[in-house]
């Protein structure tokens, strides 16, 4: 084990377990602080600051085995007491998973930030719990050793960071590992034992703390293998958290007022621009390989699967897959949507994470988006994103394939490639979590504005000619399980604006203004 000061281990105990010094004479031997430190009561309703200093604390070499030490022996005490209860298991679980050597300091001092805030919801209200701790996380991150830290490491996008470490880690954990782990820290706290056993109280009682730990051991492959399904429950908000905090940061409409929207660019209107200006998402000759799917053959199939509680979907949908196939997508997941502000957050089409990522990594997003996902300027404007997170236990039922070739009337010999993987999911329109929308009237001209609102139930008492001088505003998003919206970045018109409306300030809409749902 490595060399210690001892003073910095005494500074180390008392803040990580709130063991205030023993007004006896304190021995020079870190070892029987360490002992004198675990003696008591575990302290398990710390402060934040708490146990932010904890987590900054356990940073410092040599610190960090002692203070892993501590919660090993804390985690083992209650089971000792209790064997069955499953939440101390957890609790364990994520102590193991603490000393697996894969960890560096820095992520190591943020999960046990988020560690000790789920312990201590005990698998109640998981998602509050890792939010209350995001508070402290945050005020950790901004300490200055841990700034240093940064800095030295090279890490801009420490959110990002942090995220893509603990998703790999999560990759690594199994049964296996985590009694390795165990097996481990039993085998330094051996160690430590070995180092106070020659004294007659000291030595007693680190004796009887190993006797516990070995005694748990035993029943570890069971308690264990049953706990680690809330462990990765556990961890999968964290990182979901953690994800949200940096689109929250980068992609947030944060101000409404200032977001200018030009409207939907009309069918005319972008046959009129496509012609003009050959975008470079649009494929000139003969159409690439991503027929769309035959309808009569595919309609039996659909139905099929519909009946068993498949979304419902009508030609057209059938003919934008290439080739689809019923898919049940199991929580936790996350799929994403491009929407416009006047378009519907829980609407048809979506991606999964994957393909959302890729479209990110690619050197025009927006152009990939519209190439291979096959949509066209009238389709959707875009502008703005969506989360739709499918929490744990739960499963969207949905179909998914590649995105079929699109051609259309008055573009010869032009098209839309397709061929990225696309989802789509349903709600039927009297659905309580469907959006709210409201449709404004435009005036024209210099001085028009978004003005006399009407809701859904009057504008759909229109007729086709009165409808075309309103514009459809997505007023509030209803899905508990959608976030949003954010910005793609992409900016909101295409062809630099022209073929638009003139650009009108977006209200002030509960559904203009980014807001995160638990997951």
């Amino acid at each position: 084990m490595a060399q210690v000061n001892a003073t910095q281990v005494r500074d180390g105990i008392a803040w990580a377990t709130d063991h205030e010094a023993s007004p006896e004479e304190p021995s020079d031997n870190p070892w029987v602080w360490f002992w004198q430190a675990i003696q008591g009561d575990f302290n398990e309703n710390r402060s934040g600051k708490q146990i932010m200093t904890d987590a900054a604390i356990s940073m410092i070499p040599g610190i960090d085995q002692i203070c892993d030490a501590r919660d090993l022996v804390a985690d083992c005490r209650k089971l000792h007491k209790d064997v069955t209860d499953k939440w101390a298991w957890v609790a364990l679980a994520l102590t193991l998973i603490g000393l697996f050597p894969c960890l560096g300091s820095l992520v190591k001092g943020v999960l046990k930030l988020f560690f000790v805030f789920v312990r201590r919801a005990g698998g109640e209200h998981g998602v509050r719990a890792v939010e209350a701790a995001m508070t402290w996380v945050v005020t950790f991150l901004r300490r200055r050793d841990v700034q240093k830290y940064l800095h030295l490491k090279e890490i801009d996008e420490v959110f990002a960071w942090l995220a893509a470490e603990i998703k790999a880690l999560r990759a690594r954990i199994n049964l296996a590992g985590v009694l390795q782990a165990f097996d481990e820290g039993i085998g330094v706290i051996q160690k430590l034992v070995s180092k106070v056993s020659f004294l007659p109280i000291v030595g007693k009682k680190a004796a009887a703390a190993l006797d516990q730990l070995t005694k748990v051991r035993l029943k570890a492959d069971e308690g264990l293998a049953q706990a680690l399904e809330s462990v990765f429950h556990a961890i999968d908000m964290i990182v979901l958290a953690l994800e949200k905090k940096i689109m929250e940061r980068q992609h947030g409409i944060l101000n409404a007022n200032n977001v200018h929207f030009r409207g939907a660019l009309p069918e005319a209107a972008a046959v009129t621009m496509m012609r003009k200006h050959r975008p470079e998402w649009m494929g000139i000759g003969q159409p690439a390989k991503w027929p769309k799917a035959d309808f009569d053959a595919e309609k039996s199939e659909v139905d099929k699967q519909v009946a068993k509680g498949y979304p419902r979907i009508d030609q057209q949908g059938i003919e934008s897959f290439h080739r689809l196939m019923p898919v049940e997508i199991k929580g936790p997941a996350r799929i994403y949507r491009i929407i416009a502000p006047n378009s519907r957050a829980m609407g048809d089409c979506w991606v999964s994470e994957e393909v959302y990522r890729k479209l990110k990594s690619m050197k025009n997003p927006r152009s990939a988006w519209r190439k291979y996902l096959a949509v066209w300027p009238d389709w959707n404007v875009n502008g703005q994103f969506v989360i739709y997170d499918v929490k744990r236990g739960e499963t969207l039922l949905a179909w998914r394939g590649e995105a079929a070739t699109q051609v259309r009337k008055g573009l010869d010999g032009c098209y839309l490639e397709g061929g990225f993987e696309q989802l789509v999911v349903k709600l039927d329109r009297k659905d309580v979590r469907n959006d709210t929308m409201r449709y404004y009237q435009l005036r024209g001209g210099k001085e028009n504005r978004l003005q006399g609102a009407i809701d859904q139930m009057q504008y759909e008492m229109l007729s086709s000619e009165q409808k075309r001088a309103y514009i459809g505003i997505r007023e509030k998003i209803n899905h508990p399980s959608i976030s949003g919206p954010f910005e793609t970045g992409w900016g909101y018109t295409e062809f630099d604006g022209e073929g638009f409306v003139d650009k009108v300030g977006l209200p002030s809409l509960p559904g203009q203004v980014t807001n995160g749902k638990e997951l």
